[in-house]
């Protein structure tokens, strides 16, 4: 074994680098954060999963884990019984399966828009943060001139998700929005399931401390309008799973596979905001395939196999007709809601139908790519 900890590579703003650094923490194992900007990074990981993302874990037996959810899959194991994520119960499975989808992919319009829409309150702390993780130890000319590049680059991909001036107004409305629901739902249990973080809570925490708990702009709006979740993002970072003013109860998901009826208004929140362009991607997808016979199992058919979209899909969100960007990655996850749903049988199937049914969610599990995707050498591919 070698002789260094974990190391986690990503940067403090990453969405996707918060749920992992956050189990990390839970699970107790010794790691390290390392900036991306650093020599190892760029010149030893980036050749070995083919393209430049984040988060990364390198093991200390020099194993390489990466995307978000496949690291919390590895980890699990390694974590302590009353720490693991991923519930036993098959419905409350089914659920955190179906917030893991929503938390990484569905919150990434509010997560953008707050992000860079609001340079009065979040610049200087963004260049700085940014540049700190990117261009180590560079001096103040290279900072600036690097975080112009990226922060150009990033106001663009923003554009992928669905923001612009137009969309600004309904982004904030949705978000103020789902604020409420969760803060609601939070005044009753700590977490989505009960009093333990499932691979739900982890996902939720991407979006809504790396961006809209740390970013001056929307980390205000968070303290003021829905504490219940600045609390529960300072729970998610913590080593341990203290609840404080949510009673003595040991870290355990809620007995009897139940999903509490605080839950239903974030459910139908997803099919309201997310399961429309969820549909409509999944059109596109097969669309594409369609026109696109010939790729080969265990390849994406795309000229640059790092990439991570296929185009872009129309559909209407909130009163505005807008494009967002159709990536395979999101059907994976999609996948592992409907895998898990179907292996639910009698009660269990029942419950959980009537559940989706109840927030106009039904059509989830049905809705598929004519091929499935599957994650090969850290690169999503079509089998």
């Amino acid at each position: 074994m070698a002789d260094h900890p974990y190391r986690l590579y990503g940067m403090p703003g990453s969405l996707y680098t918060a749920k992992v650094r956050a189990a990390l923490r839970k699970s107790g194992l010794p790691f390290r954060e390392h900036a991306v900007g650093e020599p190892r990074f760029l010149e030893t990981i980036v050749p070995k999963i083919q393209r430049w993302i984040i988060p990364v874990v390198e093991t200390p037996d020099g194993e390489i884990w990466q995307d978000g959810s496949a690291i919390l899959d590895a980890l699990t194991p390694l974590m302590p019984e009353d720490q693991t994520p991923t519930p036993e119960g098959p419905v409350q499975r089914v659920i955190a399966h179906l917030f893991e989808l929503f938390g990484g992919e569905g919150l990434l319009r509010p997560a953008m828009h707050y992000r860079w829409n609001f340079d009065a309150e979040n610049l200087a702390f963004l260049t700085d943060d940014f540049t700190n993780a990117l261009v180590p130890g560079g001096d103040a000319d290279a900072k600036a001139a690097f975080f112009a590049r990226s922060s150009g680059r990033m106001r663009q991909a923003a554009a992928g998700f669905g923001v612009s001036p137009e969309t600004g107004t309904a982004i904030e409305a949705a978000y103020k929005d789902f604020l409420d629901r969760f803060s609601a739902h939070l005044h009753q249990m700590p977490f989505l399931l009960g009093h333990r973080p499932s691979i739900g809570d982890y996902a939720l925490l991407g979006p809504l401390y790396a961006h809209m708990g740390r970013d001056p702009a929307p980390l205000r709006l968070m303290q003021t309008r829905a504490p219940e979740v600045f609390r529960w993002c300072e729970r998610m970072n913590a080593p341990d799973t203290g609840t404080p003013g949510h009673g003595p109860e040991a870290p355990a998901f809620l007995p009897g596979d139940e999903i509490p009826d605080s839950l239903a208004p974030l459910l139908a929140f997803i099919a309201e905001d997310y399961l429309p362009e969820l549909t409509a991607h999944v059109a596109f997808a097969n669309d594409w395939l369609a026109a696109n016979p010939d790729i080969e199992p265990g390849t994406n058919g795309l000229k640059r196999p790092g990439d991570r979209s296929i185009g872009m899909a129309a559909f209407s969100w909130r009163g505005h007709d807008i494009q967002t960007l159709v990536m395979p990655y999101r059907f994976w996850l999609l996948q592992r809601v409907q895998d898990a749903a179907s292996a639910l049988e009698g009660d269990a199937q029942t419950r959980l139908g009537d559940i989706l049914s109840n927030a106009g969610l039904s059509d989830l599990l049905t809705l598929r790519t004519t091929r499935r995707v599957d994650r090969q050498n850290h690169v999503e591919v079509w089998t």
